[in-house]
């Protein structure tokens, strides 16, 4: 007889797509910054000529993804699914290539929120799960309900609170 596993239901918080869309600029900007110094630097230093065009390629590269990194966001959003119960943890992500996983309980060894600058300023945090060989993590939950899922997923998987 098989078990039939509903399909996880619960959506990330609607302000992940800001905390991406904000941390993705951070990193062009910085990215094209640079490529600025570097071109300065040739310009100015006269490399030789092919560095240029290295540096031209670069640019011409970085342009779409750049835009991708705009709408990327929204289909990270719009396919991110997980779901939590006494038996597994369920994620589900992936617009072209959906990735359904199923972590059993029993596997889960440590749980634990994670929240940096961006996701603190929108009240997000991250779960990280460990299982003995692998990581899994559910991004920009809304505090409250990450503390509670964390709490509970620990519970599931009878994992001890470590006080640090």
């Amino acid at each position: 007889m098989t078990t039939r596993i509903a399909p996880p239901a619960h959506r990330l918080s609607k302000d992940a797509v800001k905390v991406w869309i904000i941390s993705d600029t951070i990193l062009n900007i910085i990215g094209f910054i640079i490529l600025g110094i570097l071109f300065y630097l040739d310009h100015r230093y006269d490399w030789y000529p092919w560095v240029q065009w290295v540096l031209i390629g670069i640019t011409i590269l970085s342009i779409p993804l750049t835009i991708w990194s705009w709408i990327k966001p929204f289909l990270l959003y719009k396919n991110w699914r997980y779901g939590v119960d006494e038996e597994y943890l369920q994620l589900k992500s992936g617009a072209w290539k959906e990735i359904h996983q199923l972590v059993p309980m029993t596997k889960v060894q440590s749980v634990s929120t994670v929240q940096g600058p961006l996701l603190r300023k929108y009240g997000l945090c991250s779960i990280s799960v460990e299982t003995m060989g692998s990581s899994h993590s559910i991004p920009a939950l809304p505090k409250e309900v990450a503390v509670a899922l964390r709490n509970q997923i620990a519970q599931y998987a009878k994992v001890d609170e470590v006080e640090q």
